[in-house]
């Protein structure tokens, strides 16, 4: 029985597409980079004779070792993980949400961002390719601009500016022209950098909290009781009362540019 790998070969080529250094794949010629991946994956649309399913299964799951990677590298979960994690450090907590919790949170507030980026995909490249309208490059041309966009909105042109001088490439005409090799580290340079300085203005509340209770002990003469012991009753009062949890996934929601 032969399995159809359409949309699961779209997926994981939405994420290779990273590896070009020009991100208008549809334009390369037949022995360029979008030919050679056309003919390492076989001809999947059933036109011609395709892989056999058991190639087929090797190939997705030697792609799935390297797909978490990805996903990190282009998408909001690297911002999205960083802050919910400083801000556990924040209240005292070493291991409270535990750390599958917080993947979790992540996981599902990237596909909440990255939502109206997935639609595009699924409506102008996986679902045509799904029904055999366009081919393989063009869909990953396609969804490569996708992400390609996403990521441009959210990066710096000073990180930008920056791996274009290691690169030593001129200025592009447009955002769109800059290649994915430039386009990554930029990006994710972006959001580490975005990410510490959320983190940073989580931390200024907590940290006065610990501040004064650490200021009243000494001044009571119990030095030797851990402020973090008692400030910490006090953090997660304070979160609560503000509705911490709601606030912080909505800031970081709204924090991505549309």
């Amino acid at each position: 029985m032969q399995i159809n790998f359409k949309i699961l070969w779209v997926l994981f080529a939405i994420f290779a597409v990273a590896i070009f250094a020009d991100p208008a794949l549809a334009q390369a010629p037949a022995g360029g980079a979008s030919g050679a991946l056309e003919r390492a994956l076989g001809d999947v649309s059933g036109d011609g004779q395709p892989l056999s399913t058991t190639l087929q299964i090797l190939i997705l799951m030697g792609l799935l070792t390297i797909l978490p990677s990805l996903i990190l590298m282009m998408t909001s979960f690297t911002r999205i993980i960083i802050v919910l994690s400083i801000l556990r450090h924040a209240l005292g907590l070493q291991q409270t949400p535990p750390n599958q919790v917080l993947i979790g949170l992540s996981l599902f507030l990237s596909l909440f961002v990255m939502a109206p980026s997935i639609e595009k995909i699924n409506e102008q490249a996986i679902t045509p390719y799904s029904t055999d309208q366009i081919s393989l490059t063009e869909a990953i041309d396609i969804s490569g601009k996708v992400m390609h966009t996403f990521m441009s909105k959210q990066t710096r042109q000073s990180d930008l500016r920056l791996f274009m001088d290691l690169a030593k490439e001129e200025g592009f005409k447009s955002t769109a022209d800059i290649p994915f090799s430039i386009m990554l580290p930029a990006f994710v340079t972006s959001e580490l950098k975005t990410a510490f300085q959320i983190g940073f203005l989580i931390f200024l509340p907590f940290l006065i909290i610990d501040l004064v209770v650490a200021a009243v002990l000494m001044a009571l003469g119990m030095m030797m009781l851990s402020p973090v012991i008692i400030s910490m009753p006090f953090k997660l009062l304070l979160f609560v009362l503000v509705d911490g949890w709601a606030l912080t996934m909505g800031s970081l929601a709204a924090s991505f540019a549309t």
